[in-house]
C-alpha cells in the first residue's frame, strides 16, 4: 500500500476544512432559539440516538501550540461557578429531548477536563446521567493531562462512567516540550497508562503532533519509539498549523524554530510508515487505530462516523453541546455556545440558553455531506445509492466537480466509475482535497484551515 507520494503531495498539499461537519463550522451566521426548538422536535420525531460533549475551558498553564477556546488560570475554585451554569445548562436543554432517547456517547473536552477534581467530573457525570438516558453500550471519553493524574483521580472517572481516555502527548523530546511549554515526562505518561488499563479503560488514545519547533526526522523518531512501548489502542498525529493571527499563544513559538516544509513531510512520512509497521490502521486523515479496536472495526463494517470530535463509532447520533463554545446538532441544525465565558454566564444566568450562532441545513447540503462523510469515513461513496436516495443524477448535480475530479482521476488520487467514486491509496492522505471539490461554501481564500498534509 503506498500511501505516501511526495510529488502528490506538494502539488495538492494547500489549506483546507477538516470536515468534523458540512457545512464547516466557519459557516455559521445567527440561529434564533425558536429555531432551536423547532428543530428539537424534528430530532424527537427521528428519534437519532444522543451525544454528549461537555466543554471543560480551564488549563492551569498555556500550550504555546493550542489552538481551543481555553480560560488560563491556577485559580481552582473558578470550577464551581461554571459547573454550576452547566447544570442549569443541562436543565435547559432537558425539556427538549425525549427521555427513552440513548444517550450512546459522551466526551469532555477542553481546555483540560482534569483541571476539575475527581469529585467535580463525578457531579456532573452524575447529572447527565440523572437527566439523560445512557446506554449500556456506549463510547463516554474524557480528555486528561497526565501531569498530575494520580490512582484516585482515575478511579473517579470511571465511578463517572468513562470508559475511553485521551491523552496528550504531542512529544516527548524535552527541547520540544521546552519550546511548546508543555514539560511532560515520558515517565509520567506510562504511569497514567497503566494506571488507566489496570482500571479497566476499554480504549486509551494519544495525541502528537508534527510540525512543532524543535521537532525533527531524528528526534520524533525516538518519540515514535516510546510510543510502541505504550501501544496505545489509537493514535491521533496532528499537522500543526502555525496561525498566530488566529491563536494569540501562537505568538510565543520562535518562527524560526519551527522544521521546514521537506522536513515537516520527512516526519510526516516517517511517522505513517512506523505506524503502519507496527500494525496500526490508518483510519483517515490525521488517525490510527489497532485493527482489533472499535474505531478500525467500525470502518471495516462500514459504520464509521465523522463529528466534531473526530472519527466516531456512532453514526448520526444528535449532538448536546453543553459549555463554553461547545457546538451542538439537532436535526437539520447545528448550533454553538457563546465563546466568552462573561457572555455565557450571562445567558445562563438570564435563563437563556447561551446558542449564539448555528445553521439550519438544506437540500444541497444534506446531499454533498452525505457524500463528504462516506469519503473521509469509507474512502468510497456509491453513485446510485446517493442517486436513488435523494432523487438527483449525479452527472448533471455535480457536473462542475466532475471536471476537478478529472485531474485527480489521472493522477490516481480517484478511481471514477459509473456507480462510484473511489479513493485509491495513493488519495488517501488528500482525502481532504478530494472532498473540497464537493464543498459549496469553499472561497478561494481558505488561509484559516490548516494545511492538508
Amino acid at each position: 500500500m503506498r500511501l505516501f507520494d511526495i510529488d502528490l503531495i506538494n502539488k495538492y498539499n494547500r489549506s483546507g476544512p477538516r470536515y468534523t461537519s458540512y457545512p464547516t463550522a466557519n459557516n455559521f451566521s445567527e440561529l434564533s432559539l425558536e429555531d432551536y426548538k423547532r428543530q428539537s422536535v424534528l430530532s424527537n420525531q427521528r428519534r437519532t440516538a444522543i451525544s454528549l460533549y461537555c466543554h471543560i475551558p480551564f488549563c492551569d498553564t498555556v500550550c504555546y501550540y493550542c489552538g481551543c477556546n481555553k480560560v488560563v488560570t491556577k485559580d481552582k475554585s473558578r470550577a464551581e461557578p461554571y459547573i454550576e451554569a452547566l447544570f442549569k445548562e443541562i436543565d435547559m436543554h432537558s425539556p427538549f429531548i425525549d427521555k427513552d432517547r440513548l444517550v450512546e456517547q459522551m466526551h469532555f473536552g477542553g481546555g483540560t477536563p482534569t483541571f476539575l477534581s475527581g469529585e467535580q467530573i463525578i457531579r456532573i457525570s452524575n447529572k447527565l446521567q440523572q437527566t439523560f438516558n445512557f446506554s449500556a453500550e456506549g463510547e463516554y471519553s474524557i480528555e486528561i493531562d497526565p501531569r498530575g493524574i494520580d490512582e484516585s483521580l482515575i478511579e473517579s472517572l470511571t465511578i463517572a462512567k468513562f470508559n475511553r481516555i485521551s491523552i496528550g502527548v504531542q512529544d516527548f523530546d524535552l527541547e520540544v516540550q521546552k519550546a511548546i511549554n508543555r514539560v511532560q515526562s515520558f515517565e509520567q505518561t506510562k504511569k497514567v497508562i497503566e494506571m488507566s488499563r489496570k482500571s479497566g479503560f476499554g480504549s486509551i488514545s494519544i495525541d502528537l503532533i508534527y510540525g512543532l519547533p524543535r521537532q525533527s526526522k531524528e528526534t520524533f523518531k525516538r518519540t515514535l519509539e516510546r510510543v510502541k512501548e505504550l501501544r496505545p489502542d489509537r493514535i491521533s498525529l496532528f499537522n500543526y498549523a502555525h496561525l498566530p493571527e488566529l491563536f494569540k499563544p501562537q505568538r510565543r513559538i520562535n518562527v524560526k524554530e519551527l522544521p521546514s516544509p521537506s522536513e515537516k513531510l520527512n516526519i510526516f512520512q516517517y511517522s505513517l510508515e512506523y505506524l503502519i509497521e507496527l500494525g496500526y490502521v490508518y483510519i483517515g486523515m490525521d488517525h490510527f487505530a489497532l485493527p482489533e479496536d472499535p474505531l478500525a472495526i467500525a470502518q471495516s463494517k462500514g459504520n464509521l462516523y465523522r463529528n466534531f470530535q473526530g472519527y466516531s463509532t456512532h453514526s448520526e447520533c444528535d449532538i448536546v453541546g453543553l459549555g463554553l463554545s461547545s457546538i451542538g446538532q439537532a436535526a437539520d441544525s447545528f448550533s454553538q455556545n457563546e465563546k466568552g465565558l462573561d457572555k455565557y454566564y450571562q445567558a445562563i444566568e438570564s435563563e437563556q440558553l447561551p446558542i449564539v450562532k448555528g445553521l439550519i441545513i438544506n437540500q444541497d447540503d444534506k446531499i454533498r455531506k452525505t457524500l463528504i462523510m462516506e469519503l473521509i469515513c469509507h474512502f468510497e461513496v456509491s453513485i446510485s445509492s446517493l442517486e436513488e436516495h435523494y432523487s438527483i443524477e449525479f452527472t448533471k448535480y455535480f457536473a462542475d466537480s466532475l471536471e476537478r475530479l478529472a485531474e485527480m482521476q489521472n493522477d490516481g488520487l480517484i478511481e471514477l466509475k459509473s456507480d462510484s467514486i473511489k479513493v485509491m491509496d495513493r488519495g488517501k492522505l488528500l482525502v481532504r482535497n478530494i472532498c473540497m471539490v464537493f464543498d459549496n461554501y469553499l472561497k478561494e481564500n481558505s488561509a484559516n484551515f490548516s494545511k492538508t498534509i
